[in-house]
């Protein structure tokens, strides 16, 4: 199209051809003898004659040209013509522009993938954003807003890619130029590139040009545009800073003029506050209802030393929680209600007193009381609570939500702690993070290997899809610090190295580590630190994922969003619940009306009472015979081993009385009232619990069991004796015991056969001792077809040995000399049967036992008629009855014992027991806990549901 246009104009025409208006390429065509820059090239004139590249013409001579050199002969450029035939330049020329023009695209998606995708994260992006025209004054920010001049200087040189335009236009432009420096050059170098690649060489200027454009490398000017890229988020960062600084000072003081009174008008709770009374509200109730879990909260989970309660405190806006260097702070869950307001004020739930949180003094007093709260609510032998300390934040700017800091993650109890310390924060987490509507803020230290947390596995089994979870990397600064390789921060940031999965991912730094640090200081350091953090600049984290200010923004946003979602839900969930509560309490329980807890407590309080009054209706006499065989139970043993057996060995009655009288004073004085009163208090106890557990017929309830067995436990643990009963008892029983008058036939025969059935119930246990040593008789053997063991066939062999020799020496002392167990040994081993010297003395203990019993027992039926001898001293006669004397002296303590401790009983000690019950029923009362560990049972559960 070109050459025919040429072809079509006039022959002969002279016309100049400027080197400066020409574009590089053409430029390239011309003779290098004539410098552009010094000569100017006189007008040639040329007969030029009608030319296609498209037919096949003959060639013409033409005349001689004027030259300002000299002369020269027509030449016909027969070179050019040949080459524009076969190499179609008119083809390169456009194959060059679209090459350059697919290369300018190819730039252009290169640059576009660059930049960030945002859709992703438009749930980041509170809506209050939109809705900025209604509370920001635009005209203002208008005019905040830079000159044309500053944004002139962050816009792209229009003017250097106009020229570019141009040069591009006169690559197009009148193509008869173009071809006709192609047909007047001296020489056309024809340069070929790379395949697919074609170039002309450029001129000395050029190249030079061309040379140093190459020098820019692509990855300079990524990074000079990822800085200037920065440098603007700044600059308009801090325009929004200021922007809304201005605006909380203004809601300030409106805030501060509604506190005036100036309106006249009566302000309401706000939204959060009332959000966060209702938490409190069902946090009351049992667990087991699960009323408490299906509200939104936010709820701060991590492993321990993390940074938890930095970021609270850096969402918070002050240092308001308690610090320690590597020990465990948070013992128990902390309620934090964040919520706007014209002071920045702190107050617990049950509590009046503000504290300033501008002022340190008032910072440390409230830092305390949240240590002492924590360390009330952990109870004995334990680490942590579950108790939730209430806690409520106010001042301008905050984001309105509420947040559960929860005590970290352990893997190791260490010493110091109980033994159950790991499973029960792991439980109080769960508990937590159950909720299908709380927002799980996941805290990682970014200091530390990625292999060792220990909340990232605990989180992805409580919310696998990651649909309520927004991951939070701490300690940035020490990461790049010591993180050998950068990428693995992009990895944790772009959620590909831990197994889960989240709504999003932010990274802070909350400090540099020194807890005197204020909040205004922490937040500078912060900007700093991402301002020149080779991770924001090398596009590894990007700006809408860094500081805690955009993670406070998400959090809150995610929040409101959950509670709009739920709350709707929950509430007619409820209403459900009651009409099904309902209908099942009326067809279930039609007779009865409906009691929450505190009105059962009352009732059984009552109850309970009314039982502990029956104490003082039990008779004297049962009083006094329970105390009495109870008593003789315990002490019986003593008796007979340590008084009774050791007395009868001696060879006369001085001697026996003697030792009597010595034994029962050692007695007294040391273990006799001390065994009295446990026997008393045991007593009490179980009348108490008879009582407290025999159902009344048709009126039982047993809702009340399990509280009454608590009272009942709880008023014994904290009942004491009277320390006075048991002195004035001693004296009792001392006096009693130094009697040994015996008035009358009665009490003789009394004394008689309480020795019998004592000494009978002893000679029966010994038999059967003896009868498990050497086996069953042979009745047994034929009988039930059962056998000896062979050491039960040594024993019974040694048995015979010894009743061998009790029978040839009926007086023999209580114990076996040497060489009498020499003699039973050396007879056993006769017959074959070795025999260990301890044996012998273990059998002989018992057979000389049971011999002893006996020889008494008959003794006893020879004192039925001696009650006469004992009226005269046993004068003059042989028959000595000095053990029934004792036996009678043992029956009457007991006797006066018992009614000593019934008169105690029923006088002192079942007062002060009303009165412990009193006590713990009003303990109980105000124990919420204990009520509903208590009081359960599926009516109950209906009537505290309803």
């Amino acid at each position: 199209v070109i050459c025919r246009s040429l072809a079509n104009s006039s022959n002969g025409i002279k016309r100049k051809s400027p080197l400066q208006n020409l574009h590089l390429v053409s430029r390239s065509v011309h003779h290098p003898y004539y410098p552009s820059s010094k000569f100017q090239r006189p007008p040639l004139r040329i007969s030029v004659q009608l030319f296609s590249s498209l037919n096949r013409l003959p060639i013409r001579k033409t005349k001689l040209l004027y030259v300002k050199y000299g002369f020269q002969s027509q030449r016909n450029f027969w070179l050019a013509r040949l080459a524009s035939r076969l190499l179609k330049l008119r083809y390169l020329i456009l194959g060059s522009a679209v090459g350059g023009g697919y290369t300018a695209k190819k730039t252009y998606d290169q640059w576009k993938d660059m930049m960030p995708d945002l859709d992703e994260y438009k749930w980041i992006v509170p809506d209050f954003i939109w809705e900025l025209d209604e509370h920001i004054d635009f005209d203002k920010l208008i005019k905040a807003l830079p000159d044309a001049d500053d944004l002139a200087k962050l816009l792209p040189d229009f003017d250097k890619i106009g020229e570019s335009f141009t040069s591009l236009k006169g690559f197009f432009s009148p193509g008869y130029n173009l071809v006709s420096e192609v047909t007047g050059a001296s020489d056309l170098l024809l340069l070929l590139g790379s395949p697919g690649e074609t170039a002309f060489r450029a001129t000395d200027q050029g190249y030079e040009n061309d040379k140093q454009y190459k020098k820019v490398s692509d990855k300079e000017k990524i990074d000079q545009l990822q800085e200037e890229l920065l440098r603007t988020q700044l600059k308009y960062q801090r325009m929004l800073e200021r922007l809304e600084k201005e605006n909380k000072e203004l809601r300030k003081l409106v805030l501060q003029r509604d506190d005036k009174g100036i309106h006249q008008r009566k302000l309401k709770k706000s939204l959060i506050d009332m959000y966060s009374e209702v938490l409190d509200i069902l946090s009351d109730y049992d667990a087991s209802y699960n009323t408490q879990d299906h509200l939104p909260r936010v709820v701060v989970v991590g492993d321990q030393s993390a940074g938890k309660t930095s970021v609270l405190e850096m969402i918070a806006q002050a240092r308001i929680f308690p610090r320690g260097s590597g020990e465990m702070m948070t013992r128990s869950p902390v309620k934090v209600t964040l919520s706007e307001g014209p002071h920045h004020v702190a107050l617990f739930k049950d509590s009046s007193r503000e504290f300033d949180l501008s002022k340190e003094e008032d910072l440390a007093a409230l830092r305390n009381e949240i240590e002492i709260r924590m360390r009330n609510s952990v109870k004995e032998g334990c680490t942590v609570s579950t108790e939730t300390i209430s806690l409520s934040v106010k001042g301008p700017g905050l984001q309105r939500m509420v947040l559960v800091d929860l005590p970290g993650v352990i893997s190791t109890v260490t010493s110091g702690m109980a033994p159950d310390t790991k499973e029960t924060i792991f439980s109080i987490s769960k508990a937590y993070m159950q909720n299908p509507n709380a927002i799980i803020l996941c805290i990682q230290d970014g200091s530390v290997d990625a292999e060792r947390s220990i909340v990232t596995d605990l989180v992805s089994q409580m919310d696998p899809q990651g649909k309520r979870t927004i991951f939070v990397l701490t300690k940035v600064d020490l990461a790049e610090k010591n993180v050998a390789s950068p990428s693995r921060i992009q990895q944790i940031i772009e959620g590909k190295l831990f197994p889960m999965k989240a709504l999003g991912y932010f990274a802070v730094v909350t400090g540099k580590g020194n807890s005197s640090e204020s909040i205004d200081s922490i937040k500078e350091y912060e900007e700093e630190f991402f301002q020149n953090s080779k991770l924001l600049k090398t596009c590894m984290l990007k700006a809408h994922q860094v500081t805690t200010k955009n993670l406070s923004l998400a959090v809150s946003d995610c929040f409101w969003k959950m509670v709009r979602e739920s709350v709707e839900q929950q509430a007619d969930a409820f209403k459900a619940t009651r009409f099904n509560l309902e209908t099942e309490w009326k067809n279930n329980y039609p007779r009865l009306r409906e009691l929450d807890r505190n009105e059962l407590f009352e009732k059984a309080k009552n109850e309970i009472l009314d039982e502990v009054i029956s104490l003082t209706q039990v008779t004297p006499k049962h009083w006094e015979e329970i105390l009495q065989k109870t008593l003789w139970e315990r002490v019986s043993t003593h008796v007979i081993e340590n008084i009774y057996l050791p007395a009868a060995q001696t060879m006369n009655s001085g001697t026996f009385n003697t030792t009597v009288d010595i034994k029962l004073k050692q007695w007294t004085d040391k273990q006799l009232p001390n065994k009295a009163v446990e026997v008393a208090w045991e007593t009490l106890q179980e009348e108490f619990s008879r009582f407290m557990t025999e159902h009344k017929g048709k009126e039982h309830d047993d809702i009340f069991d399990k509280l009454k067995q608590a009272v009942k436990e709880e008023s014994i643990k904290r009942h004491k004796w009277n320390e006075r009963a048991e002195d004035s008892l001693r004296v009792i029983q001392h006096n009693a015991l130094e009697d040994r008058s015996i008035s009358d036939k009665q009490q003789w025969d009394a004394a008689i056969h309480f020795m019998e059935e004592t000494l009978q119930s002893r000679l029966k246990d010994t038999e059967c001792v003896i009868e498990d040593m050497v086996g069953p008789d042979w009745k047994k053997r034929w009988l039930y077809w059962v056998g000896r063991t062979k050491e039960q066939n040594i024993r019974n062999e040694t048995k015979n040995e010894l009743e061998k020799l009790i029978k040839c020496n009926e007086d023999h002392a209580a114990y076996l000399a040497n060489d009498e167990v020499t003699t039973v040994r050396k007879n056993l081993e006769a017959r074959g049967i070795t025999v260990d010297p301890c044996l012998i003395k273990d059998t002989w203990h018992q057979i000389y036992r049971r011999y002893f019993l006996r020889t008494a027992l008959s003794h006893c039926n020879l004192c039925r008629r001696g009650f006469y001898y004992y009226q005269r001293h046993f004068v003059d006669s042989e028959l000595e009855c000095n053990d029934i004397v004792l036996f009678w002296r043992i029956q009457r303590m007991l006797a006066i014992t018992a009614n000593t401790l019934r008169q105690q009983l029923t006088n002192t000690e079942v007062r002060r027991l009303e009165k412990n019950v009193k006590e713990v029923l009003e303990d109980f009362a105000e124990d919420n806990e204990k009520k509903v560990k208590l009081l359960t049972g599926k009516r109950v559960q209906l009537a505290e549901d309803l």
